[in-house]
């Protein structure tokens, strides 16, 4: 028997209440806040409580500063107090509830409720984290563009109310669980970060030549040329991968090459930094750029080399602090090391290794993620399944 259990059957062998949230709790909702009312942190300024975007279940300091005579029309949240967000334009984020467990009073906008209760305030906050809630919250949540679960909704919401001696014990247990929840996320970003420093390590060793190693200019090398198509003309389940500017490929029913190119976007936060490796058929957008080597030249070597060194080339040669688009003659001049054939295809093999080691990781890092979270969410469950008392 865990001491959940003896401590139900000690305090309440029949089973325990459920109540509606509206009978136990009070509800304060702030008016609309323009983001121009923050301030910085002054004499006077109040600290402003947009925690629920930032915090798990719990937070004890803010960021964010409103002037006293703001705060005034703003919903007011005391040490123990739940703060749970009312609009969304995601179901899944609406009912994000954080306790405010600081030593000052705070303040809070119109997208979000206080709510006033005399619960153990991260018992509350953990079950609003439940699958319970999240069930209840459906069925209540309105609209369609923007998701709304207002006060007058979250008052119907029915939930166990057991022993305060049960509400700390269960705090305790899932305070540690997330505990370790978080150890083992940073264990696991940790190893992702020590894997991806020394695939970076050996690419750079790899591919650092001595002055016997010539160095030929891009547009020697490579037909170098841009796409036709715009981000609009995107298909969700398009046939083929269309290359734009963003990180992620979209797709595309159509297709303009067939061959292996290095893509980069022309412009764009990417600029000089994000490369795809194409091979086959596939589209691309008028501002990104497709490279193609000519015969002679080891297609994915000239990708692993771009990666490593155009960032670097760019911010060389560039007279602006930053490069925010890219034209084609700075392709053409950029020097690359061409080593034989031969030594090409060695360190392009060795590279490709190495990537398909750390893309596993990047893979497997999330999936290793959902699984612990789904495990502590099935125990979190199970920790508020309670048997209910008779009527």
């Amino acid at each position: 028997m865990s001491r959940v259990d003896e401590l139900i059957a000690e305090h309440t062998p029949n089973g325990v209440q459920f109540r509606a949230l509206g009978d136990i709790a009070r509800f304060v909702r702030g008016n609309g806040m323009p983001k121009t009312d923050l301030v910085d942190e002054g004499v006077g300024a109040i600290h402003y409580g947009q925690i629920y975007t930032r915090y798990g279940v719990w937070a004890t300091e803010t960021l964010s500063f409103v002037a006293p005579e703001t705060a005034m029309k703003l919903a007011k949240a005391q040490p123990g107090d739940i703060i749970i967000t009312n609009t969304s334009e995601n179901v899944e984020d609406v009912g994000k509830a954080v306790a405010w467990l600081g030593s000052e009073p705070i303040v809070t906008g119109g997208h979000a409720t206080v709510i006033q209760h005399d619960l153990d305030p991260k018992y509350l906050a953990y079950w609003f984290q439940s699958e319970s809630f999240s069930v209840q919250k459906r069925g209540l949540a309105t609209g369609t563009k923007v998701i709304d679960v207002s006060a007058r909704q979250l008052a119907k919401v029915r939930l166990p109310v057991p022993p305060i001696e049960v509400q700390r014990e269960i705090v305790g247990i899932l305070d540690e669980f997330t505990r370790l929840e978080a150890e083992l996320e940073a264990e696991l970003e940790a190893e992702l970060e020590a894997r991806r420093r020394q695939y970076e390590h050996y690419r750079q060793t790899l591919l650092t030549f001595d002055d016997q190693v010539p160095r030929v200019p891009l547009g020697d090398i490579a037909t170098i040329g841009t796409g036709s198509h715009d981000t609009k003309d995107a298909v969700a389940d398009g046939k083929f991968v269309f290359y734009a500017r963003g990180r992620e490929p979209l797709r595309l029913d159509t297709f303009d090459f067939d061959e292996n190119a290095i893509i980069t976007a022309g412009d764009g936060v990417g600029v000089g930094k994000v490369f795809h490796f194409a091979a086959g058929q596939y589209a691309l957008h008028q501002r990104a750029y497709r490279i193609v080597p000519s015969d002679g030249v080891d297609a994915r070597y000239l990708y692993h080399y771009l990666v490593s060194d155009f960032a670097r080339y760019l911010e060389r040669t560039s007279v602006h602090a930053s490069v925010t688009s890219l034209r084609r003659p700075m392709f053409l001049k950029y020097p690359v090391a061409m080593p034989s054939l031969a030594t090409q295809r060695r360190v392009a093999a060795i590279l490709d290794q190495f990537e398909t080691l750390v893309g596993d990781l990047r893979i497997g890092l999330p999936a290793e993620i959902s699984a612990r979270r789904k495990q502590y969410g099935h125990y979190r469950d199970r920790l508020f399944a309670f048997e209910e008392a008779a009527a």
